[in-house]
C-alpha cells in the first residue's frame, strides 16, 4: 500500500484549515487516513504549523512520500533535516547527541527568524495605525479651522445686518458689498 504524507482540507469556504496526514495514496483527499501528524493554518501571518516531528520522520523512514506542499511544510519544520541526521547516525558519521545538538541549533535559529518576522509585522502595523491617526488628526484640525472661519463670517454678517436695522444709511452697506465683489473678482483673476 503506497503511503503519502499530504494535506487534508478542513474549514469553511475562503478560510482553509489543513490537517497533515499519512494516508493511502488511493484514498480521497478528505477521506480515510492512517495517522494525523499535525495541522497547518495559512490564515494567520505567519502561518501556524503544529507538527509531530518524530511521527513524520518515522513515516518518511518507512517509505511514505510527501506531496510537494507537504514536503515544503516538513522542510520548514525541520523534519527532513532530522531524517537526514538520523541517516548519518545509522551510517556512523554522527553520534545521537551530535545529531540532536545540530537539530536543536537549527530549531533555535528558525524560531529566531520567525520571532523577527512577527516583530517586524507588529511594527509595520503600529506604524500604519500611527500614520492613519495623524492623517485623521490633520483632517479634524482643518475641519475645526473651517468651522471657526464660518462662525466668524456668520457673526460678522449678523453684526452687519444688525447695524443696518438700527437705521444706519444703506449706502455704507452698498459700499461694503462693492468692496466684497471687487475682492472676489481679484481672487478669480488670480485663479484664472
Amino acid at each position: 500500500m503506497p503511503v503519502k504524507l499530504r494535506l487534508q482540507r478542513h474549514g469553511k469556504k475562503g478560510k482553509p484549515f489543513f490537517w497533515i496526514v499519512a494516508a493511502d495514496a488511493r484514498s480521497k483527499r478528505d477521506g480515510k487516513f492512517l495517522d494525523k501528524l499535525g495541522i497547518y493554518n495559512p490564515n494567520t501571518n505567519p502561518a501556524t504549523i503544529e507538527l509531530d516531528v518524530d511521527g513524520a520522520v518515522k513515516w518518511l523512514e518507512n517509505g511514505a512520500q510527501p506531496t510537494d506542499t507537504a514536503r515544503a511544510i516538513l522542510s520548514y519544520k525541520g523534519v527532513l533535516l532530522k531524517k537526514h541526521l538520523a541517516g548519518g547516525v545509522k551510517k556512523g558519521a554522527l553520534t545521537e547527541e551530535e545529531a540532536e545538538k545540530k537539530f536543536e541549533a537549527w530549531l533555535e535559529e528558525k524560531e529566531a527568524k520567525i520571532a523577527a518576522k512577527k516583530d517586524n509585522l507588529t511594527k509595520e502595523e503600529q506604524e500604519a495605525r500611527k500614520k492613519a491617526l495623524d492623517a485623521e488628526k490633520e483632517v479634524n484640525a482643518k475641519r475645526e479651522a473651517e468651522a471657526k472661519e464660518a462662525e466668524a463670517a456668520a457673526a460678522a454678517e449678523a453684526e452687519g445686518a444688525a447695524v443696518t436695522e438700527e437705521g444706519e444709511p444703506e449706502a455704507n452697506v452698498e459700499k461694503e458689498v462693492d468692496q466684497e465683489t471687487a475682492e472676489e473678482a481679484k481672487t478669480e483673476e488670480k485663479k484664472g
